[in-house]
C-alpha cells in the first residue's frame, strides 16, 4: 500500500518545546522540514541535543542537511503537509492557520494540536476547513507513541486516515483517530487533575500524596495495559461495584481552584521558574530535562517489549520466555 505523505517535504510552525522534538520525530521518518519558530537559535540547539541523546542511545543517525530552522514563512517550497504547535487560545490558533494559508497550496494538508477548543471551531474561518486536521502529541515526540488525530463531518474520512496510515507506517507512533470534533487525551486528563485538585483542595490529600499515588499505581500498568485492558486483567465487575459507591462523590467543578489560582498569581509557573506545586534549585529545571529525556528512552525500550496486541507475545510458560 503507498503511504501518502511519505517522504514529503513538511513545513512547521511551532513553539516551545514541541517546536525541537516534532521536527526530530519528522527528519527520523525521512522527511524534510522547515520549521517556523520565533526563537530559532533555542530550537536548533534542542533539536541538535535531541539527535544527539538518540545516537547516544544507539538510535539511527539523523541528518540536519535535511531541516531549515527560520522566523519567516518560506514560499519558496511546495509542502504536502503542514504542521502548527501553538498555545491553547483560539485567536493565537486563527491567526496561524491563516499565516499558513497564505504560503501554502489549496491541497496541502494541515495537522494542528488543539485540546479544549473543538476542531470546528479553528476551520470556521479557512479557506479549505476540510484540510485542517486536529494533531495532539506528547512531549517528547520522537521517543514516544502518542499521536491524537482528530477529525470530523467537514474533514473527511480520507485525509485523516492518509494521517493515520503515515503515523503508523513511518513515524513510529500507535495513533488513534478521534471522529468528533475534541481531544479525548484533554478530556481524561482534565476529569484527573480536576479530581486531584479537589483531594488537595479540601484537605484530603497533599501534592506528594497525589504524585505518589499516581506513580506508584497508574505508573506501574498503564505502560503495560490501559486502563480498561487493566480492569479487564484485574476483573472489571469490582470496578463497578468502587464506581457505584464513588462516582457520586466525585468532584464536579467547573472552575479552576484557588488554591491554582494563587500560584498562578504568584508567578510560581514551573521548574524554569524554580517553582511550581515544589521548590526547585536554580539549577535543577536542566537536570530533570536530562533525566526525563533518558527516562522517556528507557520506558520506550519497555513498552516495546510489551506491544498493545499481546497475542503476538511468546508466551510459553517457560523461564524468560517473553
Amino acid at each position: 500500500m503507498d503511504i501518502r505523505y511519505k517522504n514529503s517535504p513538511v513545513l512547521i510552525s511551532a513553539n516551545g518545546r514541541l517546536s525541537s522534538s516534532v521536527p526530530v520525530c519528522l527528519l527520523q521518518a525521512g522527511h524534510s522540514v522547515t520549521l517556523v519558530t520565533n526563537d530559532t537559535r533555542s530550537a536548533s540547539t534542542d533539536i541538535y541535543n535531541h539527535i544527539k541523546d538518540l545516537s547516544g542511545m544507539g538510535g539511527e543517525k539523523i541528518s540536519l542537511d535535511q531541516l531549515k530552522v527560520t522566523s519567516v514563512f518560506d514560499c519558496t517550497s511546495h509542502y504536502e503537509l503542514a504542521i502548527a504547535v501553538t498555545g491553547e487560545d483560539a485567536h493565537e490558533k486563527k491567526a496561524i492557520l491563516r499565516q499558513l494559508e497564505d504560503h501554502i497550496s489549496a491541497d496541502t494538508l494541515i495537522g494542528m494540536n488543539t485540546e479544549s477548543i473543538p476542531l470546528s471551531t479553528l476551520q470556521q474561518d479557512c479557506d479549505y476547513p476540510e484540510r485542517v486536521i486536529g494533531l495532539n502529541w506528547v512531549e517528547p515526540v520522537h521517543t514516544t507513541f502518542f499521536l491524537e488525530i482528530i477529525a470530523n463531518d467537514q474533514t473527511g474520512k480520507e485525509p485523516a486516515n492518509d494521517l493515520f496510515r503515515l503515523a503508523k507506517a513511518c513515524w513510529n507512533k500507535d495513533p488513534y483517530l478521534v471522529c468528533n470534533d475534541v481531544s479525548v487525551r484533554a478530556k481524561m486528563f482534565s476529569a484527573m487533575v480536576r479530581e486531584a485538585f479537589f483531594l488537595v483542595q479540601n484537605g484530603y490529600a497533599s501534592v506528594e500524596d497525589i504524585d505518589r499515588a499516581c506513580r506508584n499505581d497508574a505508573g506501574y500498568y498503564l505502560p503495560f495495559s490501559g486502563n480498561f485492558r487493566y480492569m479487564d486483567l484485574m476483573g472489571a465487575y469490582a470496578y463497578g461495584l468502587v464506581m457505584k459507591d464513588l462516582n457520586p462523590e466525585l468532584s464536579q467543578a467547573t472552575a479552576v481552584p484557588e488554591f491554582f489560582k494563587e500560584i498562578i498569581r504568584q508567578g510560581r509557573l514551573g521548574m524554569e521558574y524554580q517553582e511550581g506545586f515544589y521548590a526547585y534549585e536554580e539549577d535543577e529545571a536542566e537536570y530533570w530535562k536530562k533525566l526525563f529525556s533518558r527516562f522517556s528512552h528507557q520506558i520506550r525500550e519497555i513498552i516495546c517489549k510489551y506491544p498493545f496486541n499481546y497475542r503476538k507475545l511468546p508466551v510459553t510458560g517457560k523461564k524468560n520466555a517473553l
